[in-house]
């Protein structure tokens, strides 16, 4: 039996690797799952375990009012060290970009303890964007022993940084998995907000914002630019849970605070977001998992950002990437709410990013690389016309089984 230790702090991470330690817990007489989390974030983290049914052996609860990168570093590297020590799992499972990813990969190595990285590969060759999460997926690379690519071209990245090929494996993305369990076409809000909201008959734009890169000034602009939109566009309503930082927070309430139509409301728990995802005409975001999710429910992404690394979805077209220049944000909105062939050509281009099925390849080829099976999973191939379904909110979503958005491969 492997003893495997995930190990996650934000929500981002958790809804990611939810689909992983259930898909994990359902292997038993193969794997022992542990979960440790750092609670990087508090709040937004509990909600996700709550939804997932996910029971951390270990919690470091290391958020602080006002803490820095230093701090969370500090704090994480310290805690985890004394898990991993009492622990002694036999590999480390993180995932993606953020600080305890690293911290827990770096916690790993000292203790010379295997590590796989989910989601391995993304790149803008920017080290400050996203700041800092370019630099923690570098790091975490570094140290990593297993990569878990969710598309090609990461695997492509991964392979011209000198990473050994047999140490690759292409999975697709596992929040694709998260969303066939969450998305459903009966749900219902009990926000009253939300349950006042008109899907049917306005527009609702989705908007999140809170990269660090983006804070003062260009949020300002993308603001501004929403106030526009909104005066201009009667049947259009802005939908924006705030980030609590309050470095964004007084911002937004300076800029769009009292608009009509513009409700500013507090961040929504994983399962009420997504199913507002679902109904929503189109996203604005600084977000870098908005921009696989959303194209998989059909509904255009206009990226506030001025890189990504998540270029697959550029390619495609289920996204955009229009800064946060207030003219180009003006823009690029009011084309896709005046030029129906416009919105429609992203809304209707295929999500290249998963299957479903990337938490089961992630855990086959944990145990074919441990030698507890003969042959390694299927990679994932990303999706070209024709071989994908159409899902209830009219997003398309690779699938060989055809099966529809619904309770799926996670258990609630």
């Amino acid at each position: 039996m492997l003893k495997v230790l995930v190990v996650f702090g934000t929500r981002p991470e958790a809804i990611k690797m939810a689909p992983v330690v259930k898909a994990l817990e359902r292997e038993r007489e193969r794997f022992l799952c542990r979960v440790a989390v750092t609670a990087q974030h508090r709040e937004m983290l509990d909600q996700v375990l709550e939804l997932f049914d996910i029971r951390p052996a270990y919690d470091l609860d290391i958020m602080r009012a006002g803490q820095t990168l230093f701090d969370i570093t500090e704090r994480a590297l310290s805690g985890l060290r004394r898990v991993l020590e009492a622990e002694a799992p036999d590999l480390v499972l993180v995932h993606g970009d953020t600080t305890t990813t690293f911290a827990a990969a770096l916690a790993a190595f000292y203790l010379q303890i295997p590590v796989g990285h989910v989601e391995a590969g993304l790149r803008t060759r920017n080290k400050y964007a996203p700041f800092p999460e370019e630099m923690n997926r570098h790091l975490t690379a570094v140290l990593a022993d297993l990569h878990f690519a969710p598309t090609p071209r990461a695997r492509t990245n991964l392979l011209t940084e000198g990473v050994p090929a047999e140490r690759i494996f292409v999975t697709g993305n596992t929040v694709i998995d998260a969303l066939q369990a969450t998305v459903r076409p009966d749900f219902a809000f009990t926000d009253p907000v939300l349950r006042a909201v008109d899907f049917a008959s306005q527009r609702v734009l989705l908007v999140t914002t809170h990269r660090r890169e983006n804070w003062g000034a260009p949020l300002r602009e993308v603001y501004r630019a929403l106030r526009e939109v909104v005066l201009a566009y009667p049947d259009v309503v802005v939908v924006f849970p705030v980030h609590r930082n309050p470095v964004v927070r007084d911002v937004v309430l300076a800029e769009l605070g009292g608009l009509p139509r513009v409700h500013l409301i507090e961040p929504l728990d994983y399962l009420p977001f997504a199913n507002l995802m679902a109904r929503c005409h189109l996203v604005l975001t600084d977000s870098g998992g908005l921009q696989e999710e959303a194209p998989a429910l059909g509904k255009p992404v206009l990226v506030l950002r001025e890189t990504t690394e998540r270029p697959e979805a550029l390619e495609a077209g289920t996204v955009e990437l229009v800064g946060t220049a207030r003219e180009r944000v003006l823009a690029a909105t009011r084309r896709l709410l005046d030029d129906p062939a416009a919105y429609r050509r992203m809304a209707e281009a295929v999500n290249p990013y998963g299957d479903g099925r990337a938490a089961a390849r992630v855990v086959a080829a944990l145990a074919y690389r441990f030698g507890l099976a003969a042959e390694p999973p299927e990679e994932f191939v990303p999706p070209c016309a024709g071989n994908y379904f159409t899902g209830p909110a009219g997003g398309k979503i690779f699938s060989e089984s055809g099966a529809g958005i619904g309770p799926g491969s996670v258990e609630h």
